[in-house]
């Protein structure tokens, strides 16, 4: 059945958000077995590592934007196009949201992604954490926290518009991107080779970022046999946590990609910690830990939408397309997160399973 066929038969929301829930089967696949997790990553290169976690990170990374940029440049996706890059963005959003994320994923050890995996494998503490997130996102985008958010954002944001691709703000050539992606791939490779990370754990971490790949291929596709218009968009936890909540909530709340992809990403998540034998249930050790969760949910629900994505919406998906607020959340993301870490002392927590 070709795709007009698939849009006829079942409509253009059902449709985006059967896509969705693809996207998010093959993402709960490939990061439950990968381990893939951005905190992770940041905790570890703190404490001056370079080891397992930093390769999955690049190598995930990596592969979303050599997906991405081999689509662009073949013409089966216009990222100019995306929803990310076709509205302002918020340069001091990306800085003050990015830098409240990267502190709050170490908190409540887990980005938004990395929580609603867990979650799916029966870990009590990430079902908890990600309904707070998804509640403060909600909050931030529609309710109370609306105005700060606004207020915030509004400080800087990009002219033209349109968010700034880095690619052709440099004045860089349009193949740039895939060769930047493919020389971070090399580097997460020997990374992968010193720490001996099997093929297995390579192949689901390379998984993740054709996740963000098939997302942005799959709403692009449906965008262009559309009646009406289809956001084109991929990966991303903080507006669809909040969305899928009130769908759940709200009797009027419409179909689309944000309400297939949560659900997948269970579903993938769960299949994958069940096949293997992973799947256990699992709860707060403490006080201490609990509220620490709490607040890293909080911090990551209101930095993530004010960031306009989370650790994988703009680390990956806007990365993997040069969006320029993404490229600097994530680096905030980073930097948060590692100053985290020092103010906790950098001492080794258990990681979640």
């Amino acid at each position: 059945m070709d795709l007009i066929a698939l849009v006829e038969r079942l409509g253009e929301n059902p449709t985006a958000a059967l896509f969705g829930l693809i996207t998010g089967v093959v993402f709960g696949v490939a990061a439950q077995r990968s381990r893939f997790c951005l905190r992770a990553a940041t905790v570890e290169f703190a404490r001056g590592q370079m080891n397992d976690k930093v390769a999955v990170w690049l190598l995930t990374f990596s592969t979303a934007v050599v997906w991405v940029q081999a689509a662009y440049l073949l013409g089966f996706v216009d990222t100019g196009e995306a929803r990310m890059m076709a509205v302002p963005g918020s340069w001091s959003g990306a800085v003050i949201g990015g830098l409240l994320f990267g502190a709050g994923m170490v908190l409540a050890r887990g980005c938004s992604g990395r929580l609603l995996v867990l979650a799916a494998t029966g870990n009590m503490r990430s079902i908890v954490s990600g309904l707070i997130f998804a509640v403060v996102a909600q909050m931030t985008l529609t309710g109370w926290l609306a105005p700060v958010r606004d207020y915030l954002a509004q400080l800087s944001i990009t002219s033209g518009g349109t968010n700034m691709n880095l690619i052709t703000a440099l004045g860089l050539p349009e193949w740039s991107g895939l060769a930047l992606g493919v020389g971070i791939a090399l580097l997460a490779l020997e990374l992968s080779r010193r720490n001996q990370i099997g093929y297995s754990r390579l192949i689901f971490a390379s998984g993740v970022g054709f996740a963000a790949a098939l997302g942005w291929g799959l709403t692009y596709a449906l965008s262009l046999v559309a009646f009406e218009p289809v956001q084109v968009e991929s990966l991303t936890f903080t507006g669809p946590s909040a969305n899928t909540l009130m769908f759940f909530l709200d009797r009027n709340a419409i179909l689309e990609f944000d309400i297939g992809l949560v659900p997948g990403v269970v579903i993938g998540s769960f299949l994958s910690a069940t096949l293997m034998g992973e799947f256990k249930f699992q709860a707060f050790e403490g006080a201490v830990p609990m509220r620490r969760a709490m607040i890293g949910a909080v911090l990551m629900g209101f930095g993530g939408m004010l960031a306009g994505g989370c650790a994988i919406g703009a680390g990956v998906s806007g990365g993997s397309i040069f969006a320029g607020t993404a490229w600097l959340a994530l680096f905030c993301m980073w930097i948060g997160g590692m100053t985290m870490d020092t103010i906790l002392g950098g001492r080794r927590q258990e990681q979640m399973a």
